[in-house]
This record gives structure tokens, C-alpha cells and sequence, in this order.
């Protein structure tokens, strides 16, 4: 049997580099305005606050253009990746922006042992607790990647949002996967990707797990963290439901169209660890 990150990582070399050539990342603006930071990590921003001098990790950080942000930001930042390629377009995209990053191959449960502990942030964007299979796992990875004191920070696609039925083409919104962990993954197989590219992809098949959220705090709990902020938010940074279900709000945000707040479309948790 197939293992489920050799599935997930063809599909993300085989994105890699139509992602870093879509105008979605903006890796142009990367290039020409030292300035530029990247719409979810200005999205951040306010919860984020001040990261200048912090040491930071970025797991499962794609094509590396939030980690460059971060790293725009004043922090001393690595980015973590198992995608090579994703990690090439990294590199790229770091050199055209003038940015010193360090980008590390590796599975995320393998992160510890790639690439150190004793961090001030770990730092965890959209689209990436989907693909790994056990969230209590993850946390305790992150845990052991902070020094005391040290910090989590996370925005995801909310788990109500995983479970929707994004191709109906009527005006219902109906959860047809489920909202928490499952032992077995969820195959698709389905081509396309989620930026505007006249690409064909060759692999095309992944297996995703949904989280619910109260498995994700209870996970961070455990391994020894603090919740110190759990904010919902009626938006989310790609069109996640397709015709005309969701409107542009600006900044590369999206939300239902039709009475927004049915939704809970994305949510950012931050907790740091205990003190030994």
C-alpha cells in the first residue's frame, strides 16, 4: 500500500512550481518591494504582533512566501518542507526577496531531529493540519520544537470548513465529511489546484484527515502548552466554495456571499509552552 506522504508529496512537487508562477503568490512583488509581506501573514498581523529577534520555525511552509514574511518581519526564521521542490521555489523565491531563510526537508513528525528545538515561535499557516493524520502527535512535535516560554502560532481553514461539500452547485451548504479525526484518511483524486493556472498535473491523488477543534486545543493542551488566544473568523484566504458561494473581500480573503456569519471559515489559536 501506497504511503499516504509519498501520495501527498508527488502532489505538492507536481504543484510547486505553477503555484510559485500563479499571481497568487506574488512572487514578483517578492522580488521588486523589500517591503512586501504576504496577504496571510498581513492578515496575521494583529494577532501576530512584534516577532523581531524571535527564532522561528515554519512547518510545512510550501513555496516559502509567508516564511520570507516572517522573516520581513525581524525574526530568524527556518522554513520546514517534505515537498523538494516546494523547497527549491523556497530557496528562489528567498533569494529574489534578499532574505536570509533556511529551508529543511523533512516530514513535520520528523521535525525535532531536522532541524533542532529550542524556539521562541512556531509558526503554522493555512492548509496544513490536513495532512497529517493525528493532531495530538503534531502538537506534541510542536511542543518539543519551543523552549519555555516559547510560542505557537496557527490560522487554518476551520474545521467545519474541511467538512463542506464544496461541489454543489445549488445554494445549500452541506457537511459531508467529517469534522473529527478519523483513523483512515480521505482519498481524492481530483486534478486542478486551489490558484489560477492552465497546468495539468500528473498526480493528482492525496489522503486528508480533518481535525475538530476541540481535538486541536485538547492536543495542545497535553503536550504541555497554554491556550492563550482562540479566535474564529468569518473569512478565509481562498475561494473554498466555487458558484459564486463566496465573495472578495480584499486582501486575499473570501467568505460566504450569502450571510457570512453561518460560517465559521477560518480560526488562529496561539498558546505558548509551560515553564520546566
Amino acid at each position: 500500500m501506497t504511503d499516504y506522504r509519498d501520495l501527498n508529496r508527488a502532489n505538492w512537487d507536481d504543484r510547486a512550481s505553477a503555484h510559485a508562477a500563479s499571481p497568487g503568490y506574488a512572487v514578483d512583488r517578492f522580488a521588486a518591494d523589500p517591503a512586501y509581506l504576504s496577504e496571510v501573514v498581513r492578515f496575521d498581523q494583529p494577532l501576530l504582533g512584534d516577532i523581531a529577534g524571535l527564532r522561528g520555525v515554519h512547518l510545512q511552509c510550501h513555496i516559502g512566501t509567508d516564511t520570507v514574511s516572517l522573516a520581513r518581519l525581524g525574526a530568524t526564521m527556518t522554513g520546514l518542507d517534505f515537498s523538494a521542490k516546494s523547497l527549491d521555489e523556497a530557496r528562489r523565491i528567498a533569494a529574489l526577496a534578499g532574505v536570509d531563510v533556511s529551508f529543511v526537508q523533512s516530514d513535520v513528525y520528523d521535525a525535532v531531529a531536522a532541524v533542532g528545538d529550542g524556539y521562541d515561535l512556531v509558526y503554522t499557516g493555512i492548509g496544513a493540519l490536513c495532512w497529517l493524520p493525528d493532531v495530538k502527535r503534531w502538537a506534541a512535535t510542536v511542543s518539543a520544537l519551543l523552549k519555555p516560554g516559547g510560542r505557537l502560532f496557527i490560522r487554518e481553514g476551520h474545521p467545519v470548513l474541511w467538512g463542506l461539500d464544496y461541489d454543489r452547485d445549488d445554494d445549500v451548504i452541506a457537511l459531508a465529511y467529517p469534522y473529527f479525526e478519523m483513523q483512515e484518511g480521505l482519498v481524492f483524486d481530483e486534478g486542478g489546484t486551489y490558484v489560477d493556472t492552465d497546468v495539468e498535473f500528473e498526480h493528482n491523488k492525496t489522503v486528508e484527515w480533518n481535525h475538530g477543534i476541540g481535538e486541536i486545543v485538547t492536543a495542545v493542551l497535553e503536550a504541555g502548552m497554554t491556550l492563550t488566544g482562540l479566535v474564529e473568523h468569518t473569512s478565509v484566504p481562498w475561494e473554498a466554495l466555487e458558484n459564486g458561494r463566496m465573495r472578495d473581500i480584499g486582501n486575499g480573503e473570501y467568505q460566504l456571499a450569502d450571510r457570512p456569519e453561518r460560517l465559521p471559515h477560518s480560526y488562529t489559536l496561539q498558546a505558548v509552552k509551560s515553564p520546566v
